[in-house]
């Protein structure tokens, strides 16, 4: 009967001998055990309780290379260079037509409006021609469209008051009241403007007249 107790009382140190060393592994912190960083249980939280995970890491643009690589995308745009070609409209063909004939010599008419005398007379090219105060110098004559319906006829003339000299008084110098085109067709187009006199080109000569 004693055996029984003492093996009996042995057994029960035994296993509170176990059970104590088990404790007091229990109750070892947990900063002495090294994680295992592959262990995912470890950021687990407690049953039944959400974890919230942190914002992954988000990294700032550069904004000076942001801005740098703006301006150089717009310096492209602006200097990229285009390959198509604008399509340019042809020329209009040019239509040259024949050459005008010069003449030697031109018929002008000339009018006084204050005594309403009228004269006819030939001036040859480069020569000075004199009707009363106005002197004339057609420098050239030119007939197009001879021999065709409306010939047209024109001539370039200078035309210079020159009042002749009195007894005594010395004439003013020359003064131009006029140097153009005067066109046979058209008297109106470009006439002389003078309150005395009046001119205007009748044709072209075909020969120059003999000297007066």
């Amino acid at each position: 009967m004693r055996r029984r107790v003492s093996l009996a009382a042995g057994l029960l140190g035994g296993a509170a001998i176990a059970v104590a060393a088990g404790l007091a592994v229990v109750a070892q912190p947990s900063g002495n055990q090294t994680p295992n960083p592959s262990d995912s249980s470890s950021s687990a939280g407690p049953p039944g309780v959400p974890v919230i995970q942190a914002p992954p890491e988000v990294t700032p643009p550069d904004n000076a290379t942001s801005d740098e690589d703006d301006d150089n995308n717009s310096d492209n745009k602006k200097r990229a260079p285009t390959n198509s070609v604008a399509a340019k409209p042809a020329a209009p063909a040019l239509v040259v037509g024949p050459k005008p004939v010069r003449s030697p010599a031109a018929v002008l008419q000339a009018l006084d409006k204050v005594t309403a005398e009228t004269m006819r007379f030939a001036a040859p090219v480069g020569q000075p021609v004199r009707y009363k105060n106005l002197v004339f110098v057609v420098k050239a004559c030119e007939s197009t469209g001879l021999g065709g319906p409306s010939p047209q006829e024109s001539a370039y003339v200078v035309i210079d008051v020159a009042p002749l000299p009195s007894e005594g008084i010395a004439p003013p110098p020359p003064r131009q009241v006029f140097k153009g085109w005067i066109f046979a067709n058209s008297p109106g187009l470009n006439p002389l403007q003078h309150p005395t006199y009046d001119a205007w080109l009748i044709t072209c000569m075909a020969a120059a007249p003999p000297p007066a």
